[in-house]
């Protein structure tokens, strides 16, 4: 199982969504809003001194290894603008789930 993490503009959320609302099998996702700030290539730091923090959606979700690729390839498709500060996403491999109601665990916890 892997977890996906997404960073992505919050304009560009609900094309993603529903994009991946659209993937079979999907399980499902949380969506929080978070602030953070990251490093600006090209800018001295003169120009660095008064940035603020951006908003950006954070998207999490939970899928076995062989959607893995394809979901997070539906996130960039529609997260994309071809702009810097697009966001970023990660995956990282979990060594179990486990359904809190049931006690399930593995992939029968995903669903």
């Amino acid at each position: 199982m892997k977890e996906i993490k997404a960073f992505i503009r919050p304009n560009m959320l609900g094309t993603v969504l529903d994009a991946l609302h659209e993937h079979p099998n999907f399980p499902g996702i949380t969506v929080t809003t978070v602030r953070g700030f990251g490093r600006v290539v090209g800018r001295d730091q003169q120009e660095l001194a008064g940035f603020g923090k951006k908003e950006m959606a954070k998207l999490e979700c939970i899928v076995d290894d062989d959607m893995a690729t394809d979901v997070a390839e539906v996130i960039r498709d529609n997260a994309s603008t071809g702009r810097p500060g697009d966001g970023k996403i990660t995956i990282t491999a979990l060594e179990t789930v486990i359904r809190i109601r049931t006690g399930e665990s593995g992939s029968s916890a995903l669903a």
